[in-house]
Order: C-alpha cells, then structure tokens, then sequence
C-alpha cells in the first residue's frame, strides 16, 4: 500500500533507499502503515535511530536523546532519526524542545500521527519537516497483508495450517475499515481462539471471524479530523438538499460515538443558517428535537435526530437570515451610521419628549393593514438593504406581503 508515496521513484522512497533522510511527518489513519514504516528506515538507516512514544515521553527524554547524540563517543556520526509516534500529544513546549536539534541536523526527525498536522504540530516544525499523507487501506490491500502474514514464518503464521473458509478473507477486508491493525488483531484472536482439528489445521470459520471482530471499526474520532470532516459532510448534505447522504453522515458520526446534543445543535444552526425563513417553522422542529433528545438519550434520540436533519434536509432553503444580519453587523462596524431617529428613541419621562423623544411616531396598529409608513434607519444609512429575499419558501409570501407594503408607501 501507500503506492503514492512509497512507489518506484518516489521521494520517501528513494530518501530510505538512499540513506538520505530529512524531517518528515507522516499523518494518516490508524493502522495504515506509519509505525511499520518507521521500522523499515530503522532497519535501513546507518545513523543511530531512536523511537519514542508522544504519550509516555517528554522533554526530559528529548533532552537526554540530543544529549546521547552529541556525545561523539557514543555517537560518532553526531545524527539520531529519531521516530516520535503520537507526536500531537506532545504539547507545544514539548515541540519546541525539539527544534534547535532539528534545525542544526543533530535530529532527524520522523513523526506519526493520526490528526491533522498543520493543526495539531507547531508551524515551525512543520516548516522544517516534509509532510507525507498516507490513506486508508483499500479492500485489496487488505486482503494482501493478510496473506503474507499466513505465509510469513517468522513473524506471522507460516508455521502453522490455517485454512480460512471462503469469504473471510472479503469479511476481515470490509470489516477492517482500511486499518490492517484491525484485521491482524481479528486473524490473531481467531487463530488464538481456534483449536486446530486432528490433522493440526486450524480453519477459520465464517462465524468464528464475525466473533472475533465483531464490530467494524469506525473511521471517525472524536477530536480528529475524521470528527470534523463527518460532521462537515452532515452539515452540508442537509444545506444541499439530499436525504440520503443527510442520514448516511448522520449515522455515521453515531456510530462513532458522537455527542448526541452536538449534533443536535449543528441541526439547530442548519435550521436558522440554511433553511432560515424559507421555512420559519424548521427551527422550531430544531429545538424541540434538541430538547427531545435530552429527556430520551440514546438509542431512541437517533430516531428524533433522523426527523429534524431529514426535515431540514428536504426543507426550501434561505440564506437571507445568515446573510443579513451579517451585512447588517458589517454596516455597524465600519461605518458611521448616525444617529437613532428621534421618532423612535425611548422616552421615559415627559422632559425627554420636549427634546423631541418619541415625537411623531406612529404606532402602527393604529394604520390600516397594521402598517405605518415611516423612517426608521438612521438619516445615513435611510436608504439601506440588509434583508434580501431569496424567494424560495415561504418566502414567496413574505415577498408579496412587502410588495403591498411598499405601494403603500406610493
């Protein structure tokens, strides 16, 4: 796998083949291969190399490594690659420890994670390092680990007879989620678990690899990048109109253990920001299924989420309510609007209306069709639009009940 990177003639591969490494970062997702390509330069390198855990290690670690590698007695080349697996745990301090060694050479450093490096690794670092992505594992890739570890003798089951019933090999493949970690944990806990027959097979069993695996690993974490990426796609499959894909990322993020109330409150935003008054009445549904979801829990709120996305999803849509409020804050910020019309301004005691507080306004159920026809934006800015209508909805009718306004104003 990783052919994109790892294929004939590309960098990283003709920097392990040659000995010739930089800093690089490797970010993808679990069980995709980063640790085991750690462990390739390990074996190919000729400078000392070192490989900690961000979880358990900190700067005193960094600390006596750089130590170690200065020392020309105990390394004579004065280089460590040293393999830091984890490294957004460390925090930004912990980072920072590294960068003199890494800029001077005295480290070459190789870092894995899982998140998003440009979020999660200081941009120093990042700036001293190559970025390497590496994706999850196709079906077939899958299925191709698996059978070299039935075939390897040293570090896998060549020793032994297994005989793997026909589709369990597509079973751990679709299962494993393109995570060659968990598909090697399910052969290992089957085989582990799997007392051979008389003749010393061991056959694994349609049933006995469901047992083993029992639940596909979701590509979803909670405070990765696969969490915002899933809830992204939900957001805007419901501002694009299509059901299907609304409820796909719906149970998707579920399935990952999503906080129901979070999701809750992205349907409420959807509702206000892309439905809006097109359809007014969707953000009512919005909270009372925010609402609902807190006095059911889990398992029946997906059921009360499913209602509200798919209601927003098939709802009109209407930006008109995100956008001007936006264009009406713009307005406030960066220009100077004048002042309140006195029509409109409070005035609480009788001295304020001989200043002209609240003089000659017209309270508007006292007109015909409950409407008086009046300024009421400042002199500056009279003249101003912040709502438009998109026309779509229910908007149509909000439309034509300001038309009949306006020729009133004629």
């Amino acid at each position: 796998g990783q052919n994109h990177i790892l294929g004939e003639g590309k960098m990283l591969r003709r920097m392990i083949e040659a000995d010739r490494l930089s800093s690089i970062i490797l970010f993808g997702p679990p069980g995709t291969g980063k640790t085991s390509l750690a462990r390739v330069i390990a074996a190919t390198t000729k400078n000392h190399f070192q490989q900690i855990n961000a979880v358990t290690s900190g700067v005193k670690d960094i600390k006596n490594i750089i130590s170690d590698t200065k020392n020309l007695i105990l390394n004579p080349k004065g280089k460590t690659v040293l393999f830091i697996d984890e490294i957004h745990r460390f925090n930004k301090a912990q980072q920072d420890a590294l960068l003199p060694s890494v800029e001077d050479g005295t480290l070459i450093l190789i870092g894995a994670t899982t998140e998003n490096p440009y979020f999660e690794v200081n941009k120093a670092l990042i700036s001293r390092s190559t970025v390497f992505q590496l994706y999850a594992l196709s079906e077939t890739e899958i299925k191709k680990i698996i059978e070299s570890a039935l075939q390897d003798k040293e570090r896998g089951y060549g020793n032994k007879k297994i005989i793997l019933e026909e589709q369990v090999l597509d079973f751990i493949a679709d299962l494993a989620n393109g995570d060659a970690r968990i598909a090697l944990n399910g052969l290992e806990l089957a085989v582990l678990t799997t007392y051979p027959d008389q003749s010393g097979i061991i056959t694994i069993t349609l049933d006995i690899i469901k047992d083993s695996m029992q639940k596909r690993s979701p590509a979803f974490d909670k405070g990765g990048e696969a969490h915002y990426d899933t809830i992204s796609a939900f957001i805007k499959s419901m501002r694009g109109s299509d059901p299907d894909a609304t409820l796909f990322y719906l149970a998707k993020a579920l399935y990952g253990g999503e906080d129901i109330e979070f999701l809750a409150r992205r349907i409420v935003i959807c509702a206000a920001e892309d439905v809006g008054l097109a359809n007014p009445q969707m953000l009512s549904v919005a909270v009372s299924a925010y609402q609902a979801i807190k006095m059911i829990g889990m398992p029946e709120a997906r059921i009360i989420l499913a209602e509200a996305a798919l209601a927003i999803a098939t709802s009109p849509k209407s930006n008109s309510a995100y956008l001007g409020i936006d264009e009406a804050l713009n307005t406030v910020k960066n220009q100077n609007t004048g002042d309140i019309p006195f029509a409109l301004r409070n005035a609480p005691v009788e001295k304020m209306q001989d200043l002209g507080y609240s003089i000659d306004y017209k309270y508007a159920h006292d007109f015909p069709y409950h409407y008086a026809n009046m300024q009421f934006l400042p002199d500056k800015i009279k003249d101003k639009v912040f709502y438009q209508s998109t026309n779509m909805g229910y908007e149509q009718k909000i439309q034509k009940w300001l038309d009949f306004l306006s020729k009133l104003d004629d």
